[in-house]
């Protein structure tokens, strides 16, 4: 009988221990979490309009009115945090010069009621699509020079060569009554009539000229020789000097001079470039921008 108590007990022991405690299992490989999972680099394609890299603080752009009826960049910023760089310079230049440039000469050929209502960038070709507005009103100078106005403001960033227009979404061959052909995309040598003998590119009107910085554009002139003057706040010329273009008479070439601004007076002041006349050496093709000086 103790014999069989005994046994029974053990069988009892035997029972609880295996109902109230599971069997222990070496721990497998753990399960894969997303944070775990080997994958392939994400691959992110910017928005053609968006090439440009978020800028940390405001970026310095420009937008192109007319000047005498030719071509003259203005100065504008975009908000810090600004990708579409391009899309902001059109949309700067369909809001017109400011007030004071008006004054000072600025002008847009760009119709009252123009909207920007999209810019893709396939290649180096710009699509900017306008609303139906962009076409009205004007002659034939009004239309090349808004034209160029689009392709200069468009064509000042790096991987954008040539501008095709659209108005209301759809491909267009002619531009308003005057029949200017657009039947395809147009660059800025497309619009020579419209570019000024002497350009001053850098820095736009309103900008800003620091000690080492260069002033930059193009010219088409007799012997590709022309003058600048730089003069500070006070009036007074700080800088005189010959400038040779890379090529000239009948060519447009490049040019660029960095001025010394030692003894400048801060403040707004004035890049002055010009051909001396072959007849009797008086200044022709006169340009005049105003820059903030910043010896």
């Amino acid at each position: 009988m103790k014999r069989l108590m005994s046994v029974l007990l053990v069988a009892a022991i035997a029972a609880i221990t295996a109902g109230g405690c599971a069997p222990v299992v070496p721990p497998g490989p753990a399960p894969a979490t997303p944070a775990a999972t080997a994958t392939a680099p994400a691959t992110v394609t910017p928005s053609p309009e968006t090439s440009t890299p978020a800028p940390v603080a405001g970026t310095s752009i420009k937008v192109y009115f007319a000047y005498h009826e030719k071509m003259q960049p203005a100065a504008r910023t975009a908000p810090a945090g600004t990708k579409a760089l391009l899309k902001a310079a059109l949309e700067s230049l369909v809001a017109g010069p400011t007030a004071s440039e008006k004054a000072a000469g600025l002008v847009t050929m760009v119709p009252a009621g123009t909207k920007l209502r999209g810019v893709r960038l396939s290649g180096t070709v710009a699509t900017v699509d306008f609303n139906a507005a962009f076409a009205s009103g004007g002659g034939s100078l009004s239309m090349t020079d808004r034209l160029a106005q689009v392709v200069y403001t468009a064509t000042q960033f790096p991987g954008v060569d040539s501008v095709s227009l659209q108005l209301d979404g759809k491909d267009i061959k002619v531009l308003g009554g005057e029949g200017i052909i657009v039947d395809h995309p147009r660059t800025r040598r497309s619009c020579e009539g419209e570019t000024p003998a002497i350009l001053i590119d850098r820095p736009a009107w309103g900008g800003t000229l620091k000690a080492g910085d260069a002033v930059a554009g193009t010219a088409d002139v007799f012997e590709a020789v022309f003058r600048i003057e730089v003069r500070d706040s006070a009036g007074s010329v700080v800088f005189a000097s010959a400038v040779k273009a890379t090529s000239g008479t009948g060519t447009r070439g490049t040019w660029t001079i960095t001025p010394a601004l030692s003894g400048a007076k801060p403040g707004v002041g004035s890049i002055r470039v010009y051909e001396p006349s072959a007849k009797d050496g008086s200044p022709i093709h006169v340009v005049k921008v105003p820059v903030t000086i910043e010896p």
